[in-house]
């Protein structure tokens, strides 16, 4: 939904030029041998949601699957994600395929809702994973009635350490810290942490794995110490 993309026509641009946007899915979708599938939003602007028609022209086009993100274009990321017009899109009789809904779900609770509330066939989580990717365990309990996971901060730690690797291992170790930087200074794992702001400056100017995990071995030892002074044990000396 950017100015820059979206002013250009592109992204969500498209939305205010349905015949070219139809136009341009049809010619992927007989361009390739794979499932299409498109992400939208609900309209350009509230006087234009226009995504139940939308939906089906789509459908029309070939596409597999549609993701809808409850929001207007002229919203970007404000207010809250309108999934009433997410389940009136899952109603149509005339759709038949997947409908993924997106926008707002931050909790394995709000996942489950969203299937047994809006009746979705699938949920895309998106800002809500960014330094935090095990979020998806804690859904994934959620939806299927298991009991909620315990992860560790430890645990945490590895799994973003992971995604460093896996990040270098796909493109390079210079784009790939560039790539995956911005998101681990953003997790929530670092909330509350005390005076952290240059740690996290350190972090998002980090240009290789071993700069990025000296940091976070930094701050893993930081919060273990944090964690030792509110929990103190006492000792009994023998």
């Amino acid at each position: 939904p950017v100015k820059k993309v979206a002013g250009k026509g592109a992204g969500a641009g498209m939305l205010r030029d349905i015949p070219k946007m139809l136009e341009i899915t049809s010619a992927v979708v007989k361009a390739v041998n794979i499932p299409v599938t498109v992400k939208t939003r609900t309209g350009w602007d509230a006087d234009h949601r226009i995504i139940a028609t939308l939906a089906e022209q789509l459908q029309d086009c070939g596409i597999k699957a549609l993701t809808v993100h409850g929001r207007t274009r002229a919203q970007m990321y404000t207010g809250r994600a309108d999934w009433e017009m997410i389940a009136r899109v899952k109603e149509n009789p005339r759709l038949t395929i997947p409908l993924i809904g997106n926008g707002d779900i931050t909790t394995g609770q709000e996942a489950r809702e969203a299937f047994d509330r809006y009746g979705v066939d699938g949920v895309m989580v998106g800002r809500a994973s960014i330094g935090a990717p095990w979020i998806f365990r804690s859904m994934k309990a959620a939806i299927t009635g298991e009991d909620e996971p315990m992860i560790t901060d430890a645990e945490k730690f590895a799994i973003l350490r992971r995604q460093i690797t896996e990040s270098i291992e796909r493109i390079d170790e210079y784009r790939g810290i560039l790539h995956i930087r911005r998101h681990l200074a953003a997790s929530p794992l670092f909330k509350g942490i005390a005076n952290f702001r240059d740690t996290r400056i350190s972090m998002l100017r980090a240009s290789t794995y071993d700069e990025l995990s000296a940091i976070l071995n930094q701050v893993e030892e930081q919060l273990s110490t944090q964690e030792i002074k509110r929990n103190p044990t006492t000792t009994q000396q023998i």
